[in-house]
C-alpha cells in the first residue's frame, strides 16, 4: 500500500480531534482526503462551522454511510464520543476498511472495566482484544501492519510516557505513583457546556473527575504490563484556564539512589530514535508552550534526596499528540512509514 496515496475518510470532523486531523493531514504526502463525514451536520460545508478552513477544505461533510465510506476510503479515523465508536467500529472494520479510533472505546482490553469507567456498553470482546493500543513510542511495533488501532487518551499519553522508562528500569516503586494533571480547556470537546463557559473558567482553576476519570484504567493497564504486576495510581485531573496543553506532573518513590543526571541519561536511551520524545537536561523543565501545535512530548526531572521520591513532569498538546498527530503517527507506523511523516513541524510559539 506505501506505493499510491492513502484514501482516508474522517468521522467526527467537526469537532477539535477532526479538525486538528484535517489540519495535518493536508500536509501529508502520502494521503488524500476523500471524506470529511459529520453525522450532526451532513450537507453542510465544513466552513460553515469552521471558516478558517475556507478555500483549503471545499467538500461538503457526508453523513455516517459504511458502504459510501468503503467505496472511497481505505482507512478511516474516527474522532467521535465514546459510546458511538463502539458501534461504527465493528460495522468498518467489517467492511475491510482500516480504523484509527480516537474515542476510549476500545482502549480497554476487560469490557466490564470499560462499562464501570465510560457507562457505555463495551464492543465484542474478540475486537477489544484485536485492538492493538497506539501508544507510538511503547507499542510502535506492535502497531506495523494492523489494521484496528485504538489511540490513547490524552492524559494518558502524556503520563505513560513520563513514567515507563523509570518503571520498566526498576528504578521508581509501582505502589507509590501519584498523577497530577491539568488540561487546557479543548480537552472538554467543542460542545457547551457550563463547565467550560468562559465566565465559569477563565480566572479560575479546579480540579475535576477526582479518583473517578476514565484514563485512570488504561494508565493502570499500560504500567501492569510494563510492571508485570498490577499497578494502582492516584490521579487526579484539573482543569486550566488555556485553549491547548496538559501537564503531568508525576511522583513517585525510587527504589535506590539516582540521580537526575543518571535519570536523564535511562530516558534518553529508552526513547533513542523516537523523534517526538524530547528530554530535558538536568535543572529544566518543560512547559506547555514549548510543545504547542506540535506532536512532541517533553520531559523533565527532579530527585528529591531529601524524600527518596523523583518528581517526573511531562508535556504535550492535548489535540495533537493526545490525538489527531498521535492518530496520524499511529497511521505511519500501520503502513510502514516513517513515523514522522506529515508531523515534522516545529512548536507554535510563543
Amino acid at each position: 500500500m506505501s506505493g499510491h496515496q492513502v484514501k482516508v475518510a474522517i468521522v467526527g470532523s467537526t469537532g477539535y480531534g477532526g479538525v486538528e486531523l484535517i489540519r495535518f493531514l493536508l500536509e501529508h504526502p502520502q494521503v488524500e482526503i476523500v471524506s470529511v463525514i459529520s453525522s450532526a451536520s451532513a450537507g453542510a460545508p465544513i466552513t460553515d462551522g469552521f471558516p478558517h478552513l475556507t478555500n483549503i477544505v471545499v467538500q461538503n461533510l457526508d453523513g455516517v454511510d459504511i458502504q459510501e465510506i468503503a467505496k472511497k476510503a481505505d482507512l478511516v479515523f474516527t474522532a467521535t464520543p465514546s459510546g458511538v465508536s463502539s458501534k461504527l467500529v465493528p460495522q468498518l472494520v467489517e467492511a475491510g476498511l482500516k480504523v484509527i479510533d480516537l474515542s476510549g472505546d476500545f482502549r480497554l482490553k476487560d469490557g466490564a472495566t470499560y462499562e464501570e469507567w465510560y457507562k457505555h456498553t463495551a464492543p465484542e470482546a474478540d475486537l477489544l482484544e484485536k485492538a492493538v493500543y497506539g501508544l507510538s513510542e511503547i507499542y510502535g511495533h506492535e502497531v506495523v501492519g494492523q489494521s484496528l488501532i485504538s489511540n490513547p487518551g490524552c492524559y494518558s499519553t502524556a503520563s505513560l510516557l513520563g513514567l515507563i522508562p523509570a518503571l520498566s528500569a526498576g528504578w521508581i516503586d509501582p505502589s507509590t505513583i501519584i498523577i497530577d494533571a491539568k488540561s487546557g480547556v479543548s480537552g472538554a470537546g467543542r460542545g457547551t457546556s457550563l463547565t467550560v463557559h468562559y465566565a465559569e473558567i477563565n480566572e479560575n482553576f479546579k480540579a475535576y473527575k477526582i479518583n473517578k476519570h476514565q484514563h485512570i484504567p488504561e494508565i493502570e493497564q499500560t504500567l501492569a504490563g510494563i510492571a508485570k504486576q498490577p499497578v494502582t495510581v492516584t490521579f487526579t485531573t484539573h482543569l486550566v484556564p488555556m485553549t491547548r496543553g496538559i501537564m503531568s506532573t508525576m511522583y513517585a518513590t525510587l527504589t535506590g539512589f539516582h540521580t537526575e543526571k543518571e535519570l536523564v541519561e535511562l530516558y534518553t536511551q529508552y526513547y533513542e530514535g523516537r523523534r517526538f520524545v524530547r528530554i530535558r537536561p538536568e535543572g529544566q523543565w518543560p512547559a506547555t508552550k514549548e510543545v504547542l501545535g506540535s506532536n512532541y512530548c517533553d520531559i523533565g526531572f527532579s530527585v528529591d534526596s531529601r524524600t527518596g521520591r523523583v518528581t517526573i513532569v511531562s508535556v504535550i498538546d492535548n489535540v495533537v499528540k493526545g490525538a489527531a498527530g498521535q492518530a496520524i503517527q499511529n497511521m505511519n507506523l500501520m503502513m510502514g512509514w516513517d513515523e514522522t511523516l506529515g508531523l515534522r513541524n516545529a512548536p507554535v510559539y510563543p
